[in-house]
């Protein structure tokens, strides 16, 4: 640490009743008390180099009388900034007493001559007052130093004199410790396989920041347009945020700081951080716009996230172990980046499921195709079905929820529906008291022709998926059978059977649809509908083991 020593007499200041006073053959005719203490002073050498006690003094002197007693004039500091110590060093200047000034004295010794008015407004021309002197020790010396400047930093906390922000003296500081040391850096990285991360270093040195010195330091940093890399700044908060989230009981205010301080970038943060951030936030009293923030800056780069990041834990009243929400959220956010002529469009989902059955055996093999959509989206489409076996093993979680969260994948960007047919089954084995109309809407976003022959097989025999499922991939396995020997090896007889059965299920929801339930617990219905009611199979059983024996024949045959 370096220093500096102005003056050349000796101490003679001491202390007499909690009266500081200098020795000198002089009577005293200043008074100036600071704070709780006094000091009995001479004018010349203080109004010498003092503007404000020279105009104070001055105006004191206009305005009383001579009868006026000795202690009316004592001139009040009431607003100086900073400790007496400041003030006596300034005082010890002006009397040439030897002061030593340091990274740990000089900005409260600066604050303190800037107050007094010890400028070279004084006496214009004569040697550098105490201000000039100091501002070159700090832009020459201190600021020269990494720790000298940091230790300068920290003394800033209790100096109302010193700005919101740091200023570009700081940022300054930090550029040319970045410059000074990345040599040294390259050369330790290099020793360690380039693994090393060069912002580390003075990350962990502004980790013992307090978190209103922190925040306005890492805000000047960053407004002062300087060649500080976001991931720099990143990874500063990410040391700040491990050091001192865990320590702290009510740690809110270091969250929304640092939310606050987060880099626009995409890259310049990880995304395991920002969803570690969300599992804080989670638990914590935090504002929904931080939430909001954090979801959008982790939606940007959801494809670099694993399934155990997004399980974030949520707390409310809903009763659901996991936020399914704030990752519906990222997706969409996530989506919103593509382009809309790169983006798959999502009108296919929404088509009827027994038109789509009905299709030509060539479109099954065209839907595979994955060349019209980006691949990073194949990726997140995979997360989300993988996220969604996770999370359908909480009791709590609304089929409304679960189909959110699926449909918010376009339909397109799923080239297999395995990873999604696995999630709806651990579903229904988890809340199997849901009705039918709920396990409809469950299933409606399945796509049968994108189920594998062992996916499609373990679906033929679910017992929980509804009946219109299982002719659908019974019917999807014969189209694929033709696909496989690409003959009409399916008769006429099983084709009719096929598509009766899936006609007369069909006509039985719309049937049920129809009928009016009267007051007195009857039925109301035209007498079609009613013969329509009674040609419903009574075992439905008996027809899937029918569809499954046609199912097996098909598949000896080829």
């Amino acid at each position: 640490m370096k220093f500096m020593e102005l003056g050349f007499r000796p101490d003679t200041f001491y202390t007499v009743e909690a009266v500081r006073s200098v020795s000198s053959d002089l009577l005293n005719d200043l008074i100036i008390q600071v704070k709780s203490t006094k000091y009995h002073l001479h004018k010349f050498p203080m109004l010498s180099k003092c503007l404000r006690l020279k105009n104070l003094v001055s105006s004191q002197s206009q305005s009383q009388e001579p009868e006026t007693s000795q202690d009316q004039k004592v001139i009040q500091l009431v607003d100086f900034p900073g400790e007496t110590e400041a003030f006596e060093l300034c005082a010890k200047f002006c009397y040439g007493i030897t002061i030593t000034l340091s990274a740990h004295n000089v900005v409260a010794v600066r604050c303190a001559a800037e107050y007094l008015g010890m400028t070279e407004e004084v006496e214009p021309g004569e040697t550098e007052n105490l201000v000039q002197r100091l501002e070159h020790f700090l832009t020459s010396c201190v600021f020269k130093s990494w720790r000298d400047s940091l230790v300068a930093l920290q003394t800033t906390k209790a100096l109302p004199c010193v700005n919101a922000s740091p200023g570009d003296d700081f940022a300054n500081v930090m550029e040319t410790g970045l410059s000074r040391n990345r040599s040294r850096r390259r050369r330790d990285e290099s020793l360690c396989n380039g693994k090393a991360e060069n912002s580390r270093w003075w990350g962990e040195d502004l980790a013992d920041l307090d978190l209103d010195l922190y925040q306005r330091t890492m805000v000047a940093i960053k407004s002062s347009n300087r060649n500080v890399s976001p991931r720099l700044i990143g990874n500063a908060l990410r040391i700040y945020a491990s050091k001192w989230l865990p320590s702290i009981e009510e740690c809110s205010p270091v969250l929304e700081s640092v939310i606050s301080l987060l880099p626009t970038q995409r890259s310049a943060v990880p995304c395991s951080f920002l969803l570690q951030l969300l599992k804080t936030v989670n638990v914590m009293n935090v504002s929904p716009t931080s939430k909001m923030e954090l979801a959008v800056k982790a939606g940007n780069q959801l494809d670099k996230a694993t399934v155990s990041e997004l399980l974030i834990p949520l707390s409310d009243k809903s009763g659901m172990l996991y936020d399914v929400d704030v990752v519906t959220m990222m997706v969409k956010q996530f989506l919103s980046q593509i382009s809309p002529e790169r983006r798959p469009t999502m009108t296919q989902h929404r088509r009827s499921r027994s038109e789509e059955n009905m299709e030509e055996i060539q479109e099954v093999r065209g839907s595979l195709s994955s060349s019209s959509f980006p691949p990073l989206l194949v990726k997140v489409a995979k997360l989300v079905d993988s996220y969604l076996q996770e999370v359908a093993r909480d009791v709590n979680l609304t089929v409304s929820n679960f189909v959110e969260l699926a449909e918010s994948i376009p339909e397109l960007s799923r080239i297999s529906h395995d990873d999604l047919y696995k999630a709806i089954d651990i579903y229904l084995q988890v809340h199997q008291e849901i009705d039918k109309i709920e396990r409809k809407r469950l299933c409606r976003i399945l796509d049968c022709k994108k189920l594998s022959v062992e996916a499609s097989k373990n679906a033929a025999q679910n017992q929980l998926l509804p009946l219109r499922v299982i002719v659908q991939i019974l019917f999807v396995e014969q189209a694929r059978a033709a696909i496989v020997t690409n003959t009409n090896n399916i008769t006429n007889n099983e084709t009719a059977v096929l598509r009766r059965s899936f006609t007369t299920r069909r006509e039985e929801d719309a049937d049920l649809e129809r009928v009016e339930i009267k007051p007195n617990g009857g039925f109301q219905s035209t007498p079609s509908r009613f013969m329509a009611l009674c040609s419903i199979p009574r075992q439905p059983k008996k027809m899937f083991c029918k569809l499954l024996s046609i199912s097996r024949s098909l598949s000896q045959r080829i």
